[in-house]
């Protein structure tokens, strides 16, 4: 949220342990945290980076005014020695990761956090947060988009899901390919393009179906789209196109086979001479039913609940973990949790068509050379807490689109399959 502070964005059990260390004087120590998911949801073959500059922001926001301090003195969720290093909390550390829209594999290091242990430590669960939301839906979205092919899609999820969360979300679908959403919020505050026309209810307030269609064409022109399955879609679009004529701009299907009522809504406009007239086919899609709308006429998608939710998958699944405290590699070793000690960069190997073959990660890697054949994945994103050359959203849609292009056509595959590219630690 722009302009406020995001410092309880977090769980209590950091401030414990910040407590504890400032304590017994360990809070000071040099340490780097790192992101990773150690699978892929639902047997998908890659993820993708979002959330990053949302973020980078929200990381410049974290600071704690004297009102959240009072409050969590009065509550016992803090002493006053740490009252007293929260009210000058500044995060002054590194931040290093990929850049948002790339895609990412089991135990890529997406994200590291270097900094003090107290300085660092705090910001797990708003890191998290972030980009377990945003990757989540930006995966999903991205299948829809490979599944959709030249077709643009709509995102118009903002029922289906908390207000804040839809306004992440269609920013996260566009990252990735979406052409626009009907979220205001997300169109102002990060210019994305919206779009919408009208609702069912429009239809039934009108005693007629004509006298709806006849607003609204008179309210935004033939080019507008009319929604034409609130009682019967054959009828519906013969009223429609008597009333805007052969130059309306598109019709919705929202319900039904919409395979089967794409073709004949497609012969019945040829028929009316609507020979331009699109159509836009929505109602609980995703990658699975746009894909099978490959083959339809079938000009657009909106798409929603899917998009919000991850298609199923409504997290990444990524973990924040200490790596290093003061230059020596430290690492987690329980049974199925383990993680690899140690800062790392990474890097995509490819053949020299273009097409990726590999995810390299080095480890302690200051050393490291990259080959020839290597793209470096690892960029600064803050130095000495503040942010670095932070892209814009349309730039970083447009690395995710070069990036995607990349990989082998395996990962492009809907069917749940192993990761699209091998990991190895170099």
């Amino acid at each position: 949220m722009p302009d406020e502070s995001t410092a309880l964005f977090t769980d209590r059990y950091e401030l414990t342990m910040l407590a504890a260390a400032l304590a017994d004087g360990t809070a000071e120590r040099h340490c780097s945290f790192e992101v990773f998911g150690r699978r892929l949801p639902n047997g998908r073959r890659f993820g993708v980076v979002a959330g990053t500059g949302r973020l980078i922001e929200a990381i410049g926001d974290f600071t704690f005014t004297a009102d959240q301090l009072a409050v969590l003195l009065e509550t016992g969720a803090i002493d006053h020695r740490t009252a007293d290093y929260l009210a000058g909390y500044r995060f002054s550390g590194r931040v290093e990761g990929y850049a948002e829209g790339e895609p990412y594999f089991p135990y890529s290091p997406i994200l590291s956090v270097t900094g003090t242990f107290a300085e660092a430590v705090v910001l797990e669960t708003l890191v998290l947060s972030v980009l377990n939301h945003d990757s989540a839906v930006a995966a999903a979205a991205a299948r829809m988009v490979i599944a959709a092919g030249n077709r643009p899609i709509i995102e118009m999820g903002s029922r289906r899901t908390h207000e804040q969360a839809a306004v992440a979300s269609a920013r996260a679908a566009y990252l990735v390919g979406f052409a626009s959403t009907s979220n205001l919020a997300a169109g102002a505050r990060y210019a994305i393009p919206t779009a919408g026309t009208a609702a069912h209810a429009f239809t039934l307030l009108h005693d007629q179906e004509a006298d709806a269609f006849a607003s609204q064409v008179a309210a935004l022109g033939v080019g507008t789209t009319l929604l034409v399955d609130t009682y019967d879609i054959g009828k519906g679009i013969d009223t429609a196109i008597a009333v805007a004529g052969p130059s309306l701009g598109a019709v919705r299907i929202d319900s039904g086979d919409l395979a089967v009522l794409a073709h004949q809504s497609r012969a019945q406009l040829d028929r009316l001479g609507a020979t331009g007239t699109k159509i836009v086919v929505s109602g609980d899609l995703d990658e699975y039913s746009i894909a099978a709308l490959a083959a339809a006429p079938v000009d657009s998608y909106g798409a929603g609940t899917a998009v919000v939710v991850g298609a199923g998958a409504p997290t990444a699944g990524l973990v924040y973990k200490l790596v290093e405290v003061d230059g020596r590699p430290v690492a987690k070793r329980s049974e199925n949790k383990a993680s690899r000690g140690g800062l790392k960069r990474a890097y995509r190997a490819h053949r020299a068509s273009g097409t990726a073959i590999e995810e390299r990660i080095a480890v302690n890697s200051g050393g490291y050379v990259a080959q020839a054949d290597e793209r470096p994945l690892t960029v600064a994103l803050m130095v000495d807490g503040k942010a670095v050359d932070r892209p814009a959203l349309a730039e970083s849609r447009r690395h995710h689109r070069a990036a995607v292009s990349e990989l082998p056509w395996e990962a492009l595959k809907l069917s749940a399959g192993d990761p699209g590219l091998p990991v190895t630690f170099v």
